[in-house]
Formats: C-alpha cells, structure tokens, sequence
C-alpha cells in the first residue's frame, strides 16, 4: 500500500500548470554503508492527476494499493533539501499500481 502524503503544482513542458499526488510507499528499514546502523525510510513519488487543489487536499491521507519502486534512469543532478549539496543520481522512483506478494517481491516475479 502507499499513501498520499501531499500534492504540489507542476508545470508542463508547454507551461499548463497541473496538480501532483506525492505518494508514500511502507516503511523500511535500511543498513547504512558507512556505520552499519538501521535507520528508518520510505520511498516516495508523485504521479500526476486532473484534481483541483480542493480535491488534492482531501486526497491526503488515503491509501491506494501498490508500491513505490526504484528504476534506473540516466544520470541526473539532485540538490539536497537540507544541506544544498548537490550530487548526480542515476534511480528515480515510480508508482505501481500492481499489487504484489512477499515472494513475487523477494524473488523478483511479477503478477500476470
């Protein structure tokens, strides 16, 4: 399941302003490379939409199911929010509506 966390206005290549949905995937617990200890995240996306702000508003909260997954692109700057730094990523993370079991998960099989 994910969850819609927020909405944020977007401009299309020709300039038409559209809402977005930012979605919230389940919480995970990652090992960090560099000290060994978990910590606590969430993968997050955002997928387009025809509601208005009203509409987008009240959308906050509710789940739909699915899971956010992770996909290689080509490689692309990212500044972080909190520090500034900037650095060159090459996953971004998408919405499937799909939703899978644990052992389609684990091994990698997708649903028909």
């Amino acid at each position: 399941m994910v969850t819609i966390v927020d909405w944020k206005k977007r401009n299309s290549e020709d300039g038409r302003e559209f809402n977005a949905l930012i979605l919230q995937g389940e919480l995970e617990l990652i090992q960090s490379k560099e000290t060994g200890r978990f910590y606590a995240t969430a993968k997050k996306a955002s997928i387009s939409c025809t509601f208005n702000d009203v509409v987008c508003a009240t959308l906050i909260g509710k789940t739909l199911p699915g899971q956010i997954e992770k996909m290689e692109c080509d490689p692309y700057e990212y500044t972080i929010p909190d520090s500034g730094e900037v650095i060159i990523l090459s996953h971004t993370y998408y919405y499937d509506p799909v939703p899978r079991t644990m052992e389609q998960s684990v091994f990698g099989v997708r649903a028909a």
